[in-house]
């Protein structure tokens, strides 16, 4: 079953919008049953310094949710569409802590990366949504 992109990339802003584990795995297998495959992941930290931890959580739970296969096209799909979703959020965070949520979809050859995160320094928190998209023969 082949996916739009425009469901593939809203499967991947409702996994990173999950307030839980429990609300992630409960849509995970909502979404399976639509031929939808999901992942999350946590991170957090300095907004600079994050990317490159971002980017690998991101590819990690891609493999480790059977997103994609361990080859250098869709491993580096995943990093392409996640980096991309960052660069969207970056302009609002630099020099600032963030912490948030990846949210990962995959249906064909359609994957879609959301990073929704709060922005802030100490009690005075910004909130971010930026969004990547690649396709994968």
């Amino acid at each position: 079953m082949e996916g739009n992109s425009k469901e593939v990339a809203r499967a991947a802003l409702q996994m990173a919008m999950t307030a839980s584990r429990e609300e992630e795995n409960a849509l995970k297998e909502k979404l399976r049953a639509e031929g939808i495959r999901a992942a999350a992941v946590d991170y957090g930290g300095d907004a600079l310094s994050a990317v490159r931890t971002i980017i690998e959580r991101a590819v990690v739970a891609g493999k480790r949710e059977f997103l994609i296969r361990d080859t250098h096209s869709e491993e580096g799909a995943v990093a392409g569409a996640t980096h991309e979703a960052f660069l969207q959020i970056l302009p609002k965070a630099l020099g600032l802590s963030i912490g948030g949520k990846i949210g990962l979809a995959r249906r064909g050859e359609h994957v879609s990366v959301a990073v929704f995160c709060g922005i802030g320094l100490l009690h005075l928190d910004e909130v971010a949504v930026g969004m990547g998209h690649r396709a994968i023969a």
